[in-house]
């Protein structure tokens, strides 16, 4: 158990550190052995995100979300995913969630700036 901390502890610190690929690695052996837990979905999805391996990251992402609905910061971080590849409705449905659960700035001005491209989108 104590090594799974450790695993989970150095994967969060190599997010922060803007290492994706060398968390995903420390964060391994938890996603086979801990794969229902929200807080290694969430975490493998950052690292995801910061691979820019955006349909992983959209995988990850729903799987909190389907383990824990009111997880705001999910909602968020998969618009973000759901931005990054181009699918903008669909990010300003997961950005409305999380604004409606935790109305921060950030959350405000991501659901700002996907309502701004969808009203160019639609200029066109």
């Amino acid at each position: 158990m104590t090594d799974m901390v450790q695993a989970f502890r150095m994967a969060e610190f190599l997010v922060s550190q803007r290492r994706p690929l060398d968390a995903l690695a420390a964060l391994a052996p938890l996603l086979e052995a801990e794969p229902d837990k929200p807080s290694v979905q969430l975490l493998a999805g950052r690292a995801y995100l910061g691979s820019a391996q955006l349909r992983r990251a959209e995988e990850a992402f729903r799987r909190v979300i389907e383990l824990d609905p009111t997880d705001h910061y999910a909602h968020f971080a998969l618009g973000r995913a759901l931005q990054r590849q181009s699918r903008f409705v669909e990010a300003r449905r997961q950005y409305r969630l999380a604004t409606a659960m935790n109305p921060v700035p950030e959350y405000h001005e991501a659901l700002s700036e996907v309502n701004a491209r969808i009203a160019l989108n639609e200029d066109r």
